[in-house]
């Protein structure tokens, strides 16, 4: 797929459109296995604004832009890939979250909240984790079937995790998950998604300014008792930090618990090889996490100077989209990439929490929370099943993290 002659790099015209759609829920968008064989660093345009951008759709591509330094992550600068429509007022006004942050200040901060999320604090963490998860299966058992797993299972888990993570009250849930789905919608007008931001930042605003006062045992009240020493952040950013906290802790962990248990569901044998031998579960994340790559686009940069990917060079000041659910169908890295397969040796080498210096720094608490919540089911639930077909399921396609709206099952 090659950029038509007539195409120009101030409007996109004649190039394909992004996002682009899933064919099912298992595979990518055709056009990254057509773009990944015949031109892997190519060009599209934006649906929200019609300029162009880089598509990077080979592994070991989408490997070499996030580790290169000469690419930003900063969202206000010319040529970023945008993917809501931000008026240039509203951007100019925008503070930087540590996502969209680039050395030396991302730097600064991801060191002070790297403690938080370490193996050995993760551990620590488990038997609570598993506590969360067996109240919401009591409930799920009392309820009786059907329910749907997202609002019963797969949403209150990771909230809960993450407000007791950070000190948020789990009472506010409703509608802190409100204005979190907003924020993620990319059918959202630009007034709407600036409503939502800013409601969840007056939320978390009031709630910094409790800690800054009256500290307690969590993760945002440890980062204000380090920060004045450090001083790497000022009381806005502390805000931004726990709003992308906040919002990353439980979007996509909430997605991912309900499209592997639908995974799991729809490949029986491989389900039963699970409840056979619970030790296999850690692979298995690690294929489900390749498999739906639900973060795809989350990896947007602009090049800070030329650079040359897959032999097509990319002039400073162009946007590029390193696509992981592209890299990790990358049939030279992962034969048959559209089949699940639990057993997958190479699974692990898949980019679905991005790769260099923005790797997400939760993944090891998003592998414990998936692995607690699916031995948990697998064996307190062995007969679930899914309670609706998946021409009736309703996916993500309008979001930027991919999932599923309601999971119906029952046992």
């Amino acid at each position: 797929m090659t950029q038509s002659a007539d195409a120009t790099p101030e409007t996109g015209a004649s190039l394909p459109q992004f996002p682009m759609r899933r064919t099912c829920p298992f595979s990518e968008p055709r056009e990254y296995a057509e773009m990944r064989a015949n031109d892997p660093v190519s060009r599209a345009a934006l649906k929200v604004n019609g300029k162009p951008a880089w598509l990077v759709t080979r592994h070991e591509h989408v490997r070499q832009v996030l580790g290169d330094s000469r690419v930003s992550s900063n969202l206000k600068l010319p040529g970023y890939p945008h993917q809501f429509h931000i008026p240039e007022e509203m951007l100019a006004q925008v503070r930087l979250m540590m996502l969209n942050m680039d050395a030396p200040e991302h730097t600064a901060q991801r060191r002070m909240l790297i403690p938080e999320f370490t193996a050995r604090r993760i551990k620590e963490m488990r038997p609570r984790i598993q506590e969360i998860v067996d109240e919401r299966v009591d409930a799920m058992l009392a309820a009786g079937g059907p329910v749907d797993l997202v609002t019963a299972l797969a949403l209150p888990v990771p909230s809960l995790v993450i407000c007791e993570l950070l000190g948020v009250p789990y009472e506010d849930h409703a509608q802190f998950e409100q204005w979190s789905a907003a924020m993620m919608n990319h059918d959202l007008s630009p007034a709407e998604y600036g409503a939502a931001v800013q409601a969840l930042d007056m939320y978390l605003d009031k709630l910094v300014t409790l800690k800054e006062d009256e500290p307690g045992d969590d993760l945002i009240s440890r980062f204000l008792e380090k920060n004045r020493t450090e001083q790497v952040a000022d009381h806005v950013d502390v805000v931004t930090m726990a709003r992308l906290m906040l919002v990353g802790g439980h979007e996509t962990t909430a997605n991912m618990i309900a499209l592997g248990v639908m995974a799991l569901l729809q490949h029986p044998e491989q389900m039963a090889a699970l409840q056979a031998d619970p030790g296999l579960l850690p692979g298995a994340i690690e294929e489900l996490l390749r498999v739906f790559s639900i973060s795809d686009s989350g990896t947007a940069r602009v090049a800070l100077e030329d650079i040359e990917v897959g032999g097509v060079t990319i002039r400073a000041g162009e946007g590029i989209l390193a696509l992981n659910n592209a890299a990790d169908h990358d049939e030279s890295v992962f034969p048959e990439p559209g089949r699940l397969d639990i057993h997958r040796k190479e699974a692990r080498s898949h980019l679905a929490f991005g790769y260099g210096v923005h790797q997400c720094i939760g993944a090891n608490l998003a592998r414990v929370e998936l692995e607690t919540v699916y031995g948990t089911l697998l064996r307190r639930i062995p007969g679930l099943r899914l309670a609706a077909g998946q021409d009736e399921l309703r996916f993500k396609d309008d979001a930027m993290v991919y999932g599923v709206y309601e999971l119906p099952v029952t046992w």
